[in-house]
């Protein structure tokens, strides 16, 4: 595949990450984006043996938009603690099924994962095992059936986004685990991150990726 490279320095590099694609592999042996990014640097330096990839956020399989991995372990430790601080901030645009009665708005719910299905459950109050989950969302355009939303996490959560959208009755586009009622034709869903701001390994820089949302979407608004 050819590697849409975002930014690079001697510790970091962002990448997009197509919709569909594994960010690390898993048993089913499919191709991940962490072996393509190795792949990259591999060649780009001509680096002998084992090139190092520390991953420090995922995004699930049919999400698509940008990731960031480090380069080195200095930019592994130091990125990491950035995203466990909360010092990283994200978006998302989503297109979700239905029309928004308002145009923005807050969800705070709490989640549980159940691990052996994968899947995320939402409760109004907070139960055991639960974690408290925060999303604020804002209309971008609205079409005649559904609405293209720009998100923003107060908390980073499995599932977070999908979950909180559908137990509002307004579940992502093609994602048939939370509620949609049929999938994307490439199986993706419409969700897609769109910007990471974060502080350099070294040197203390503010720098921020961004992507625009996908113009394939206009067709489902």
């Amino acid at each position: 595949m050819k590697l849409n490279v975002l930014y690079e320095d001697n510790h970091l590099i962002v990448v997009e990450k197509p919709a569909g694609m594994l960010v690390q592999g898993d048993k089913t042996g499919d191709v991940c984006l962490m072996d393509e990014v190795k792949k990259y640097l591999k060649e780009k330096y001509g680096k002998p043996g084992n090139v190092f990839l520390g991953l420090v956020h995922r995004l699930d399989r049919p999400v698509g938009g940008v990731v960031l991995f480090a380069k080195t372990s200095k930019g592994a430790s130091r990125l990491s603690a950035q995203f466990r601080e909360r010092a990283v901030e994200k978006y998302y645009f989503a297109v979700v099924i239905g029309k928004m009665k308002e145009v923005n708005g807050t969800i705070v719910s709490f989640l549980k994962k159940d691990e052996k299905k994968n899947i995320v459950e939402v409760f109004n109050q907070e139960m055991p095992e639960t974690k408290r989950a925060e999303l604020f969302w804002e209309v971008v355009k609205s079409g005649a059936k559904n609405t293209l939303l720009k998100i923003k996490l107060g908390t980073g959560r499995a599932h977070q986004i999908r979950a909180q959208l559908a137990s509002i009755n307004h579940p992502i586009l093609g994602d048939l685990k939370y509620g949609a009622a049929k999938s994307l034709p490439d199986k993706s869903i419409a969700l897609f991150s769109a910007s990471l701001s974060f502080t350099s390994a070294t040197g203390g820089k503010a720098e921020t990726i961004e992507l625009p949302w996908p113009k394939v979407w206009e067709k489902y608004l």
